[in-house]
Formats: C-alpha cells, sequence, structure tokens
C-alpha cells in the first residue's frame, strides 16, 4: 500500500511513523509511506505556503500553488488517489472508513494548518474530506498519523496477533470486552472468575456479553446502528447477568 502525505511538518510524521505499528509496517515493506514536504515546491526565497485570505480576516490560508506542484509531482512519481484532505468539517473517520482505505492500492492526504486551506485546492486538487471528530486541531498532522496507523493495522503481517483486528472494538459494531491480566487479585479487585477457568467456550460467551453490556452503557448509538439487541444477545446478556461483565449504566 502507498500513502503519501503532504505537510508544512514532515518531520512531525516521520517522528511518529518510524516507530511502533507504522514502523514496523513500514519496515516490512506492507506500507510504503512517503512524506512530501510542500515548502519544497515554493517559488519565492521565504519558502511562503500561506497567505492572507481575502475579504480579510484573522489567520493564514494555504495557498494553491504550493499543493498543486506538490501533488502533480508526486503523482508523476507513483503518488497513489483518492487525495483526502483532513479538514474539520470532512467525512467523519472510523473503523469503517479505515477498512475502505485499506481496501485500495493506496491514497494520499494533504493536512490542513492555519486558518485553512485554499477552497480551489478542495474543488479541484483534492477527491474528498475526512475528519477524525469535531474539533480544531492546529493542523492535520495529528489527524494524518491517526488514519495511516488505523489503515495500516490492518494490513496482513502488521500486528503480531492477526485476530486482534477482529476481536477488538468496532470490527462487528461493539466496543471490545474488557481485558485482565496479571496479578489475578489487585487491590480486592479480582479477575472475573470465568476468564479463569479454562472453560474457552464459556469464556467466548462472557466476552460476547460483555462487548454487549459495554456497548449498550458507553455506546447505544452503535447498538441502534446494527438494528438493536438479537433475542440470541438478549439470551446470552441474561446468562451472564449475575456476573461482571463490566460497565453499567448508573443507578438512577
Amino acid at each position: 500500500m502507498r500513502v503519501d502525505v503532504f505537510t508544512i511538518f514532515p518531520d512531525l510524521i516521520e517522528g511518529y511513523a518510524n516507530a511502533s505499528v507504522l514502523g514496523r509496517a513500514r519496515s516490512a515493506g506492507v506500507v510504503d509511506l512517503r512524506v512530501r514536504d510542500l515548502r519544497e515546491h515554493t517559488v519565492d526565497a521565504r519558502r511562503s505556503v500561506d497567505d492572507t485570505p481575502f475579504g480579510g480576516g484573522a489567520g493564514m490560508v494555504l495557498a494553491p500553488g504550493p499543493i498543486f506542484a506538490a501533488v502533480e509531482a508526486a503523482e508523476r512519481d507513483g503518488a497513489r488517489r483518492p487525495l483526502l484532505a483532513l479538514v474539520p468539517g470532512g467525512r467523519r473517520f472510523d473503523q469503517h472508513v479505515a477498512n475502505e482505505l485499506r481496501a485500495l492500492e493506496g491514497f494520499s492526504l494533504l493536512c490542513g494548518r492555519y486558518e485553512g486551506i485554499d477552497q480551489r485546492v478542495l474543488d479541484h486538487c483534492c477527491d474528498g474530506e475526512l475528519s477524525i471528530g469535531d474539533v480544531v486541531l492546529a493542523g492535520g498532522e495529528l489527524a494524518a498519523l491517526v488514519v495511516v496507523e488505523a489503515v495500516a493495522r490492518l494490513a496482513d503481517g502488521v500486528l503480531g496477533n492477526e485476530a486482534s483486528t477482529t476481536e477488538e472494538s468496532f470490527a462487528d459494531g461493539l466496543l471490545e470486552y474488557p481485558q485482565y491480566t496479571k496479578p489475578s487479585m489487585f487491590r480486592d479487585w479480582p479477575v472475573p472468575e470465568v476468564l479463569r477457568s479454562g472453560d474457552h467456550a464459556r469464556i467466548a460467551r462472557w466476552r460476547r456479553a460483555a462487548a454487549l453490556r459495554r456497548t449498550l452503557v458507553a455506546r447505544p448509538d452503535l447498538i441502534d446502528a446494527r438494528g438493536g439487541v438479537s433475542s440470541e444477545e438478549a439470551r446470552l446478556l441474561d446468562e451472564f447477568a449475575a456476573e461482571d461483565t463490566g460497565p453499567r449504566a448508573p443507578a438512577g
């Protein structure tokens, strides 16, 4: 998978991308991540990438010239489409979108900065827009790293245990079940007995019930999106109603 990231702060991307999951993906050749410095495509001595907004207003706006030049140069070098701008008003990035991007041979990301990006870039250079949530950041670099890591970890061979991507949160419309490790008792808080039982079939049912309960409490919108709780799932919740399967709705 080829991913090109266009930014005015390439070191912010490179520093993180050489570590952990992304670092392994790059080293293994699973993800070909290339960071493009927009300042390399400026035409003035100051290497200006922004200017004041027409009509007045606070802040600066990323100019179209360096962006178009950088994208066109990258595409001559094999950069992939779609090119997605990381801006607050974009399509909300979630696990479903991560899977969509994983199915592609590659994609490119444009990091916003300052007061925004010249609209002509969004209209005539980009293929779409992404947002990691209803929050405004100083720039799109953090958002780009979120997108790239979420997609890269879905690639074969990146994670040590391939089951990690099928059992985690959002994989089937639910949050992940609670996790525990040693010691079995910590400050009078025990690990649920079922997880220490060795009964793998019962453990699997408990984990499913725990995932359902956690989602019902923390993200009921996800339950609504999948059409509610099925009769089989309701029976599963009843089976483990007396056992600790994670958070419950607050009393009252």
